[in-house]
């Protein structure tokens, strides 16, 4: 497949078969309401187009022409380019549910293409309307209070979160303690039953029960985040799009967006600089690193400290164990997720490392007060 993908970039001979030809379509065949709708422009002609997407873009509804009032500059294309027009800030023209058609008229030619405006399903209005909205409205208030700031909101917005998610935070990091105390036990059983996998299987869940230890304890809590860290992501990124007006609540109909500043201290919040990035990266990896070195058995790490060699298994080296290492798990957790978020961080904006600094701080400063409740 990448061999492929290869040649094709690099030997397909795109001009010969589109040369001299101008492309005007929507970025999708569907959208759902509220509709942020794009259409593309692909110049694959020889000079530059000029297009006026009032005047030269006809968009139907019904046999009627939408009203388009927010877009209407001229829009330059240059030679063997594309452009995006946007008509996001007439969302409130596409609430109708109907086939929609664009019909434009340049050099004498025509083109055509539609979209269906649809709806949403009855699982995606409760998410909208139980998470997203909620969220989203809750941003905007933030970002009013703190007088436009939108990086002061983002900070609220993760302690908020932070401090909802408390309860089943410490729930498990009080797991992964106990599971990391009864790991001899755990070896033992795996060593007395090494043929016998039914039996270590067994063994196991009776050592969870008698031990009251939820092997799985973390993976609910990251089913909880995910939702809320996949909205608020969307939410951030979306932030300037104007069809999310549509889901304002009454008290904030009069919010502009024009009005957020995304300046927070050194870093423009939605946009790329490398020496920024660089140190936030740092400072989150950094972060990441403690946690997690306060988060493992911290008697396995001074008996490696001190030179102390731990117990080897005893069985030869034909045997394969079904269960995974917990010592390669620790070192990768230790040394390879620190350099995943660093590389995460890195790459995304910045305020996704702000969010990602504060709860790493957050869990950090909870994993020393789990640590001394389990040591008392």
């Amino acid at each position: 497949m990448l061999t492929i993908l290869i040649f094709s970039y690099f030997w397909s001979d795109k001009k010969q078969t589109i040369d001299n030809t101008i492309d005007i379509s929507f970025d999708k065949t569907s959208y759902t309401i509220p509709a942020s709708v794009w259409v593309i422009v692909k110049n694959f002609t020889a000079s530059g187009i000029v297009i006026n997407p009032c005047n030269d873009i006809n968009i139907l509804s019904s046999g009627e022409k939408v009203t388009l009032l927010n877009n209407c500059e001229d829009v330059q294309v240059a030679s063997w380019e594309s452009h995006l027009i946007s008509y996001a800030n007439d969302y409130s023209s596409f609430l109708k549910v109907w086939k929609y058609t664009l019909n434009s008229r340049l050099w004498d030619k025509e083109y055509f293409d539609q979209f269906d405006l649809e709806n949403k399903w009855t699982i995606k209005k409760l998410f909208v309307t139980i998470i997203y909205a909620p969220i989203y409205n809750l941003v905007i208030f933030l970002i009013e209070i703190f007088g436009w700031s939108f990086g002061w909101a983002i900070v609220c917005v993760t302690i908020i979160i932070r401090l909802l998610l408390l309860w089943p935070q410490h729930n498990m990091m009080l797991s992964q303690k106990k599971l990391q105390a009864i790991q001899p036990k755990i070896k033992k059983i795996q060593e007395d039953h090494k043929w016998d996998q039914q039996t270590i299987g067994m063994k196991m869940m009776e050592l969870y029960k008698t031990e009251k230890v939820n092997p799985v304890g973390s993976c609910w809590f990251l089913l909880i985040q995910m939702p809320i860290l996949l909205v608020i992501y969307r939410i951030i990124l979306w932030i300037q799009d104007q069809s999310n007006i549509y889901y304002l609540y009454w008290y904030s109909k009069s919010f502009l967006l024009t009005d957020i500043s995304f300046s927070f201290y050194w870093f423009d919040l939605l946009q790329k600089w490398w020496l920024h990035w660089l140190l936030l990266a740092v400072i989150v990896a950094t972060l990441q690193f403690f946690q997690i070195k306060l988060s493992l058995n911290q008697k396995e790490i001074d008996a490696k400290k001190s030179g102390v060699v731990l117990e080897k298994k005893s069985w030869d080296d034909k045997y394969s164990s079904m269960m995974p290492d917990p010592e390669m798990i620790n070192k990768f957790m230790l040394y390879g997720m620190p350099a995943m978020v660093w590389v995460f961080t890195y790459t995304f904006f910045a305020w996704i490392g702000i969010y990602w600094g504060i709860s790493t701080w957050f869990m950090l400063v909870q994993q020393i007060i789990v640590n001394k409740i389990l040591k008392k």
